[in-house]
């Protein structure tokens, strides 16, 4: 009997253990689902936030991604860890290009900035040439530029004695925190030497200043230029900032390039 009692205690405390155990899964399963429910919902609101709050001279679909195990302990928190916000398709003032952007300690509340901000633009070789159209200084040469392997070519032309010289040159971009800056790094004279120093003639290509694409006017006041590489497939740029909110004041109110 004694026997007895004790291997039917022995079930039922096994019974309250996988019972017990059964419970937690279904809480846990069901924080999930909830969870999951509440970054889909979470994302949402974000990339309406920010469809809505984009320049009227912005289109393009934006897709959003919140990482992190519980969205909603996130949000209890005061801020997301990591979200990427995607965008291949971005028109921005008639210019498109192919937007990636991360930012981490992204706070609740709008009025906060984010903590960081990272982001990826690829312009092809159009869409650099086009904003180079647009902010070509009066005495920088009609420059169309061709991408190459980490340099760009462009051909131009000068007026050296009365003789046109035509040249073929080849730049090495760099990024400052508004432009992105084409140097001048070898030449080729193509025609028109006549009988003066083609020696000469290169050191005054060379020795240009760059070509400078401002595109300022494009990103979000606080937003900075970090870097530049360029393939023959497109020009690469990488952004950087620590100031920016998320609200229509902040997103709308764009940088203004500096004199130079």
């Amino acid at each position: 009997m004694a026997d007895r009692a004790a291997r039917t205690r022995r079930r039922r405390g096994m019974g309250l253990i996988v019972g017990a155990s059964l419970t937690v899964v279904g809480l846990v399963a069901v924080f999930f689902i909830v969870d999951s429910g509440a970054r889909s919902y979470a994302e949402g609101l974000i990339k309406q936030e920010i469809s809505d709050n984009l320049p009227d001279t912005v289109t393009g679909d934006v897709s959003v991604s919140i990482s992190g195990i519980s969205v909603i302990a996130q949000y209890l928190s005061g801020s997301f860890d990591r979200v990427a916000l995607t965008a291949p398709a971005l028109v921005v003032d008639g210019v498109p290009a192919s937007v990636r952007v991360v930012a981490t300690q992204v706070p609740v509340d709008q009025d906060k900035p984010v903590g960081d901000v990272r982001g990826i633009v690829d312009l092809d070789q159009a869409a650099l040439n086009a904003l180079l159209s647009r902010s070509q200084a009066a005495d920088a040469p009609d420059a169309k530029l061709v991408l190459g392997d980490g340099d760009v070519r462009y051909t131009g032309s000068l007026s050296v004695l009365g003789f046109p010289i035509g040249y073929e040159a080849t730049a090495t971009p760099t990024a400052v925190a508004d432009s992105l800056l084409f140097t001048p790094s070898s030449a080729k004279l193509t025609g028109g030497g006549g009988s003066l120093d083609a020696g000469q003639l290169l050191s005054l290509i060379v020795g240009q200043q760059p070509i400078r694409v401002c595109v300022a006017q494009y990103l979000p006041d606080g937003v900075t230029l970090a870097g530049v590489n360029v393939t023959p497939e497109r020009a690469r740029i990488t952004l950087e900032s620590s100031s920016l909110l998320l609200n229509r004041k902040s997103l709308t109110t764009v940088g203004t390039c500096a004199d130079g």
